[in-house]
């Protein structure tokens, strides 16, 4: 799990980065909850999140926003938090040219930053969203949501209502050609605690499912030919 420092629009980010082993592997970029509420990519829901995917053998990167940790700037208020993500996810794929395939993932805030991303990065192909805030900021843009992905929240979050992202995934699971599976997880707050082990079970499955039905055909067999017997 290496440390490394990257160039971001307002000074250099500090992130933790794993390369995966495949020439091809999928990337995946994952976003921490609020910085001004204490949110880092040390925070617990991320972690499990970046572990999930590693385990699936993605290349993944967390990272801190601007302001937090290491990361030089200070806090813009989402547009800034933003830009550093497509940054990040520039940095990675200056590394992975040849990523089979590009993931978005993200709690709270980071969820938020994370829906942005999707809508203005074509190549990001899924997303897990982890209790985005849709009582707090706005989710209008996803107009119409461009990717398939996972939202999960649980049903005793009491910052952030259940019935509200209830509503939010099923506005978007009503588009077509993409499928939005909204979980919940019975008991869990909006930091999970107790609930971490379900929720990297829940993101790992939905990984599991989702590499298998995105996975290229394999090309046709040819019928053998005949034998045509000599006379």
């Amino acid at each position: 799990m290496p440390e490394v420092i990257f160039n971001g629009p307002d000074g250099r980010l500090e992130g933790r980065y794993h390369h995966g082993k495949s020439p091809n592997a999928p990337l995946a970029l994952l976003l921490h909850p609020h910085p001004q509420h204490g949110g880092t990519m040390n925070n617990k829901v991320v972690y499990a999140l970046y572990h999930a995917f590693v385990r699936r053998g993605f290349s993944t990167l967390r990272f801190n926003f601007r302001g937090v940790g290491r990361s030089q700037g200070k806090f813009d208020n989402g547009q800034g938090e933003l830009s550093d993500a497509a940054s990040a996810l520039d940095w990675m794929q200056s590394f992975n040219a040849n990523a089979s395939a590009c993931w978005v993932g993200g709690f709270s805030f980071g969820a938020w930053i994370g829906m942005q991303l999707l809508m203005r990065r074509p190549e990001i192909d899924g997303f897990v969203s982890v209790a985005p805030p849709a009582n707090v900021f706005d989710f209008s843009f996803l107009a119409p949501c461009p990717s398939s992905g996972l939202i999960v929240h649980g049903t005793n979050d009491d910052l952030v209502p259940e019935p509200t992202v209830a509503k939010l995934a099923a506005k978007l699971a009503t588009q077509r050609n993409i499928k939005v599976r909204y979980e919940t997880i019975e008991g869990a707050n909006h930091f999970f605690g107790t609930h971490l082990d379900a929720l990297d079970g829940m993101v790992d499955s939905y990984l599991a499912e989702s590499i298998v039905a995105r996975a290229p055909a394999p090309p046709p067999v040819a019928e053998p030919e005949l034998a045509v017997a000599l006379s």
